[in-house]
């Protein structure tokens, strides 16, 4: 019974979300509280485990629901009162609205990210009593949470707008996609055009990581899903353990920077840039490409090494199955794209109408045969993933949201930008690399697009005022949020794949940062050569550019993998590292 009480409020999000889309201009102040009101069940009951987790997470759902319908019911008294509480009921309800947001994110993601608001939060409150530049001049109580919390500088920002309008629905679509026969289309496809190749098998990890994290834009769930199937061939053809990790990892890693979705950073970005979402895509294209080329590369080199096999015939599919499955999210995938470049609809419309069409594609499997109950459960595990999987973007955002309100009210995010401009003399390189640390040592433990949000609010504006474009450093800090999933002493993606293959993290880990030499390396190729990422306006030289970096790079992972003289090996890696980083400005 539980089972459908939970499918049935993962169809009521699908609904509201997708309602939004096509019943017109909903006020912020109304649709942004019920996306958080929808979300807390899940994160605070579904998830939790044991007596206390279950009856505290009931107890802060009821709250934080009636906080969530008090806001939305009263959304036009509250537009009147510009973010300042009034009374102690409202000032009750600020302080159990930010407080259920930090347990929620707490028990989605961990305490990383709500211990970074929680320490924002304090800064704002007493950071007047800090001594020096870093201190302000301080905040009245009821405008500070009154902003955060009933006006749409905080909780129900700009950053939580594109939770609701775009992501979940991006969300819903891949989650359709997934209860279908859309995974084991992108796997045959996968195994069709790479399985007969050395090292089939690893390059079969490579595509379907592609192809599946396009619509999951989650590293962890691209390792648990597609590894599931290529870590026991990979291991069954004789791969060493450790290898076959670091290739699921490190393929796995690459959906995030891969369009459409990108882990929800694509459409994140929109907001914070002004840049058009299909600008964006052409923008983040080649470099993706050329992160799966050095894997590529690297696993050639790997196959040599250790004399790999490519994937047994009898163990590939059919052609006709390749052809029947790969229609399942070729269909939904190209009503997408038609929406939007042919008739050109907004993302969320055209996402939308493609997951109607996947909708329609339950109800028959790859044998065309259709099949009453299994079209139910395909449908009920549609509901239970986008509730569940909007609900833990929806933590990760408005707790982010927490952050960048106070980064805004404060001015600390100006203070911390000053900082980086001294700390490098006011030279790019130098404030490049500061920015890479920092956002290496945030990404540790705080998602991806979380990361990314927060770092680019803080150093973006340093790197602009350097001479980048701003897409230019905004992807530059998207790239380098996502190094903690392959680089120690945190690296989620490699944990999960060593585990699966029963393999020591860190032998994994020192093979995935061999494999992923290209998220090393990329962003910087991308602010040498800036050409790369304008395929839209001047697509003969984002080419050019892109083709000169990817010599680089296969000299790259050659001279780090391969089997050559140490001399020569070297020599590759110094040739690469030149070609990567020689500017090229374009025709």
């Amino acid at each position: 019974m539980a089972r459908y009480l939970w499918a049935a409020l993962g169809l009521a999000s699908i609904v509201f979300h997708l309602g939004l889309i096509f019943s017109g201009l909903v006020p912020n102040l109304v649709a942004r509280p019920t996306h958080l009101a929808l979300a807390l069940p899940w994160v605070l009951i579904y998830a939790a485990q044991g007596r206390a987790a279950l009856a505290t997470g009931w107890a802060l759902t009821l709250v934080g629901v009636a906080a969530c319908g008090w806001v939305a019911w009263n959304h036009d008294a509250l537009s009147d009162q510009y973010g300042f509480l009034e009374g102690d009921f409202q000032l009750g309800l600020a302080i159990v609205l930010i407080g259920v947001v930090l347990e929620a994110a707490r028990r989605a993601i961990g305490w990383p990210l709500p211990l970074i608001a929680a320490l924002a939060l304090a800064y704002a409150l007493w950071g007047q009593h800090i001594p020096g530049e870093f201190g302000h001049s301080g905040t009245p109580l009821a405008s500070f949470l009154g902003t955060l919390t009933i006006a749409e500088g905080g909780l129900w920002g700009s950053l939580t707008g594109v939770s609701v309008n775009v992501v979940a629905v991006f969300v819903i679509f891949g989650a359709v996609l997934n209860a279908g026969e859309a995974g084991q289309g992108f796997m045959n496809i996968a195994m069709a055009a790479a399985g007969r190749l050395k090292g089939g098998a690893a390059k079969v990890s490579v595509l379907s990581s592609a192809f599946f994290g396009s619509i999951s834009g989650s590293a962890s769930a691209n390792v648990a899903s597609t590894g599931a199937i290529t870590l026991p061939a990979m291991t069954r053809l004789g791969y060493p353990k450790r290898m076959a990790g670091a290739v699921e990892a490190v393929a796995s890693s690459g959906g995030q920077i891969m369009p459409p979705l990108m882990g929800a950073g694509a459409f994140v970005m929109v907001e914070l840039t002004g840049v058009p979402y299909v600008e964006i895509m052409a923008a983040a294209l080649l470099p993706a490409i050329l992160y799966f080329l050095a894997v590529w590369v690297g696993i050639n080199a790997f196959a040599d090494r250790h004399d790999l096999p490519p994937v047994d015939p009898k163990d590939r599919p059919s052609g006709r199955a390749v052809a029947i499955t790969s229609a399942f999210f070729l269909v939904p995938f190209s009503v997408l794209m038609w929406g939007m470049f042919g008739a050109s609809l907004t993302p969320q419309y055209s996402a939308a109408l493609a997951i109607l069409t996947g909708a329609v594609m339950l109800f028959v499997d790859a044998r065309l045969s259709f099949d009453a109950r299994r079209t139910l459960l395909r449908f009920e595990q549609a509901f239970l993933t986008s509730g569940r999987q909007i609900a833990m973007i929806a933590s990760i955002i408005l707790c982010a949201s927490l952050v960048i309100g106070v980064l805004s009210i404060t001015g600390l995010g100006v203070k911390i930008t000053s900082l980086i401009l001294s700390g490098s003399g006011g030279l790019l390189w130098p404030s490049l690399l500061l920015t890479a640390f920092a956002c290496l040592i945030l990404g540790m433990e705080v998602p991806t697009t979380a990361a990314y949000v927060i770092c680019v609010s803080v150093a973006g504006p340093a790197l602009i005022s350097l001479g980048l474009d701003p897409l230019q450093a905004h992807l530059f800090v998207f790239w380098f949020a996502l190094l903690s999933t392959i680089t120690p002493p945190v690296c989620g993606a490699v944990f999960i794949a060593a585990g699966m293959v029963g393999e020591n993290w860190l032998r994994v880990a020192l093979y995935a940062m061999a494999l992923g030499v290209g998220l090393y390396v990329i962003p910087l190729g991308m602010i040498a050569n800036p050409t790369v990422i304008e395929l839209s306006s001047v697509p003969l030289s984002a080419l050019l550019s892109a083709a000169k970096i990817g010599v680089g790079l296969t000299a790259l992972s050659f001279g780090i993998i391969g089997t050559s003289k140490p001399a020569f090996r070297v020599a590759l890696v110094a040739v690469g590292a030149a070609l990567i980083l020689w500017p090229f400005t374009g025709l």
